[in-house]
């Protein structure tokens, strides 16, 4: 990939899921674990469970419920926060992750994570991974009601944290909200080429990608080299 302008980048918005975290928990849970609980308590067997949840899932891609752990303990009457617990032991951090926060606040930048994940699963990403401390502000879409998909959250997070959209970069494994980012005006956009360590790159299509954090910390060290370790 080239070399971002850094000197003409203020703020870096930061997805979590699939950006900074490996996707492979949520993977996981939602075509594992969930079946396997469904299907334990509504006595039927996982195979059985997966052919009524996966059209119920995609049903609702891209909207807020997808999101929302409440709204599908209502649905499947299971307590999701307590299913993910069960499971928190695949949280993982995508390597390079860390030094990639570090440099950022060394080179001054301010650094904000903007999330779609539900407070509850985004208090037991944070505790797990002790990711928290590194961000200036931490922005759900749950307070405002719409997803990162929806053109109308960007407006939105402006409001809760001025940011010169051409002087911001957004790094997200989304696609459909990269796209509402650029839309937005944010002039320089990274996907992530594999959010999920265990499956095959994606096709980022229009947009440049990364395959990991250790080209940005490096960049971030060649333009800021008498910050480093300061």
């Amino acid at each position: 990939m080239n070399p971002l302008p850094w000197r003409e980048i203020d703020t870096v918005l930061l997805d979590l899921d699939g950006t900074l975290l490996d996707l492979h928990f949520d993977n996981h849970f939602w075509r594992e674990h969930v079946p396997l609980r469904y299907a334990e308590r509504h006595g039927m067997d996982v195979r059985q469970a997966r052919e009524k949840l996966v059209p119920l899932f995609r049903s609702t891609e891209g909207t807020m419920q997808w999101y929302c752990v409440d709204y599908w303990s209502d649905v499947l009457d299971l307590d999701i926060a307590e299913l993910k617990a069960e499971v928190d032991h695949l949280i993982a951090v995508h390597p390079h992750v860390i030094d990639f926060l570090d440099a950022l606040r060394t080179a001054g930048k301010r650094v904000l994570l903007v999330t779609n994940a539900h407070r509850k699963a985004l208090e037991l990403k944070l505790r797990k991974t002790r990711l928290g401390g590194h961000f200036d502000r931490v922005i759900c879409s749950h307070e405002f009601g719409r997803p990162k998909e929806d053109p109308a959250f960007w407006p939105w997070l402006q409001t809760r944290e001025p940011f010169d959209p051409e002087r911001t970069l957004f790094i997200d494994d989304s696609l459909p909200v990269l796209r509402a980012a650029a839309g937005f005006g944010i002039r320089h956009l990274l996907a992530v080429r594999r959010p999920d360590s265990r499956e095959p790159e994606k096709n980022t299509e229009e947009f440049e990608a990364i395959d990991g954090f250790e080209p940005l910390v490096e960049q971030l060290a060649r333009e800021y080299p008498g910050r480093q370790g300061d």
